[in-house]
């Protein structure tokens, strides 16, 4: 048992005490802290990001992968099938996207008005499909859809509409798809035009309505100026949460019918895990992350936020 030594009338801790702890100073602690959060960020995402950019320039022959250069990306872009998947992700997010965001002002408006009751109830109601399980909210939709016993298509009858095969034809099958997203995530960017239009001053229409502006005037010259910035950034995540679209096509139409409703990220998933190869599903992947980027900047520029 070591014992501290006495010089001078003072007692010293032995040399190996003093060098066990010399590391940890005030200097060195806060990296201490964060050591766990980095550790996990370089395993979890630094290491799977740049294995699968090399695993995108390689190929499986036999049991191994060989490296091949850009000949998944040539592959890629000779692929009649990408670019179905690319014309039906652009589609949904073209026509989808402002619906969905028209949908989320009009209400956020609406809730955001005095002369609402019950604004919470509301609120809440709106914002339930966006935290309803994916899984859970499509089965639903498969069955409210079928072309024979579903419920869409028996409320039709009584209006002497013929069933419509809404998964089953290509057309339909979209239409079935976008009304889907537009019910999840309409509540979703309600919430975030709410805060925004929380945040607009109410001088403003004060000031607005001692000129003799009417609601509607103040809704266009007030209201959606001061909403640009929500705008851009409801429409960035829409973008990109449209180019990421998977478990509403996989789960309602498994990509069909035809190839109708084949997304991206659904071709990626087949390549991925359902015929193994890995190589092409990341060289999907990357293309998918410069489309992005490339259509998240030109909306930053387009709206003037480029900072």
């Amino acid at each position: 048992m070591s014992q501290s030594n006495v010089q001078g009338g003072t007692r010293v801790k032995p040399k190996e005490n003093r060098n066990r702890k010399k590391w940890i100073t005030p200097k060195t602690v806060p990296y201490l802290f964060i050591l766990p959060a980095v550790t996990f960020f370089l395993i979890f995402t630094v290491y799977p990001v740049i294995s699968s950019l090399l695993l995108s320039f390689q190929t499986r022959v036999g049991s191994e992968y060989e490296f091949v250069w850009f000949e998944n990306y040539i592959r890629l872009f000779q692929d009649a099938l990408f670019y179905k998947a690319l014309g039906n992700t652009f589609l949904i997010l073209i026509i989808q996207v402002p619906i969905q965001l028209f949908l989320a002002v009009i209400i956020a408006v609406a809730l955001n008005s005095q002369f609402v009751k019950m604004k919470s109830f509301f609120r809440v109601a709106f914002f339930m499909p966006a935290i309803t399980a994916l899984v859970a909210s499509s089965i639903i939709f498969m069955i409210m859809l079928d072309e024979n016993y579903g419920l869409v298509n028996y409320l039709l009858s009584f209006v002497g509409i013929e069933p419509v095969a809404w998964l089953s034809d290509p057309f339909w099958a979209k239409v079935a798809l976008m009304v889907a997203i537009t019910w999840r995530w309409t509540g979703y960017n309600m919430v975030i035009f709410l805060a925004g239009l929380q945040n607009i001053p109410g001088s403003l229409y004060e000031a607005a309505e001692m000129d003799g502006a009417s609601k509607l005037r103040q809704f266009f010259y007030i209201t959606l100026p001061q909403l640009k910035p929500i705008f851009l950034f409801t429409f960035v995540l829409s973008t990109i949460g449209t180019l990421q679209l998977f478990d509403e096509p996989y789960i309602l139409t498994n990509g069909g019918p035809n190839n109708a409703t084949m997304t991206i990220t659904l071709y990626l998933y087949e390549n991925g895990f359902r015929y193994f190869d890995f190589g092409y599903a990341s060289a999907i992947a990357y293309v998918l992350v410069l489309i992005i980027g490339v259509l998240s900047w030109a909306q930053m520029k387009w709206a003037g936020e480029d900072k």
